[in-house]
């Protein structure tokens, strides 16, 4: 797949390593990723994205609201 296959705001799987995250954009032929909830951006290849299915973002998002809950 292509940077440009995927939109802006997705929800991805980094095949690599397990990680969720949302499509920031992209520089070069990588694709720019955030965690749910903020977080450092990485640069993931498009070949080694797959969809996030919608259970797995859910988790992720829940969990990055519980961190923001108990943040002071």
């Amino acid at each position: 797949m292509t940077p440009g296959t995927y939109v802006l705001g997705t929800y991805v799987i980094d095949t690599r390593d397990g990680r969720i995250g949302q499509v920031m954009g992209h520089e070069g032929p990588c694709l720019q990723l955030r965690p749910p909830g903020g977080g450092r951006e990485w640069d993931c290849p498009p070949e080694a994205l797959a969809p996030a299915p919608p259970g797995e973002v859910l988790r992720a998002r829940v969990r990055a609201l519980n961190r923001e809950a108990r943040l002071p």
